[in-house]
């Protein structure tokens, strides 16, 4: 016991200078991943010692995630040499390549101007039309994004994994269209199980005054934390919490 002891003084003899550059550590992850609220109260009362087991427990599972933002790299390097190929060749092929390294950097508009240029009327994948949609959703052109779905949705119900018909009937939505938008709301989530088509249907609910129901679908959000392995519950948080912000704004049942 005595041995013991004294091992743990050498550690905490050795965290001692450490201690705020990795509380610092935890916090600004904490802030920035949002994961239980419990952490922040370790990070704080634990000192170093309570840095270090939040850093073992949820900062150094998160790498993996971290490792796709290392892709950016090349992905901003082949923005950089399509933009200038299409100088000399505006080929369909390139603007749609061009299109999609946009469309994972974020650069909506840009993305949404080359999918223009990349669609004709012999276009007959909808590869390019659904991410075309994708574009028009996080810019709010929402009537475009209905048509470019439909389009989709006509072709293949089943869409990357019935993401497409769920933003479908999000973009229904958001257009007024509120019978189509809970028909395919129902349809859709009697087989996907995405948090997204999730979110947005119980947002559309809450819209249309079905409490009860939105507060139904929110949960079921929530319901999957305890069951999903660690590295999902990571990806899921941002959904996790907008269902728990979408809950307290539900006027009590």
């Amino acid at each position: 016991m005595l041995y013991f002891a004294e091992r743990m003084g050498y550690f905490y003899s050795f965290l001692f200078p450490w201690n705020f550059i990795l509380q610092g550590i935890a916090i600004v992850h904490f802030i920035r991943r949002r994961p239980d609220n419990y952490w922040l109260w370790i990070i704080l009362v634990g000192g170093g010692l309570g840095a270090v087991v939040y850093i073992v427990a949820e900062v150094l599972p998160d790498l993996g995630i971290l490792r796709e933002s290392f892709k950016g790299f090349p992905r901003r390097r082949r923005i950089r040499e399509l933009e200038a190929i299409i100088l000399d060749n505006p080929s369909a092929g390139n603007y749609e390549e061009l299109a999609d390294l946009y469309l994972e950097e974020g650069k909506y508009a840009r993305a949404r101007d080359c999918y223009n240029k990349a669609i004709s009327s012999r276009t007959d994948s909808p590869d390019p039309f659904y991410r075309r949609g994708l574009t028009e959703i996080e810019l709010g052109d929402f009537p475009a994004a209905v048509a470019d779905l439909e389009r989709v949705v006509s072709k293949d119900q089943k869409y990357d994994f019935y993401r497409a018909a769920g933003l479908l009937a999000h973009a229904y939505a958001q257009t007024g269209h509120a019978e189509k938008a809970d028909a395919l709301f129902k349809k859709t989530t009697q087989i996907s199980t995405l948090s997204e088509t999730y979110m947005n249907y119980a947002n559309f609910l809450a819209t249309q005054g079905r409490t009860t129901e939105a507060r139904e679908w929110t949960q079921r959000i929530l319901a999957k934390k305890p069951t999903l392995p660690g590295y999902l519950r990571r990806r899921e948080r941002p959904w996790f919490r907008k269902a728990k912000g979408l809950l307290k704004q539900l006027p009590a049942s």
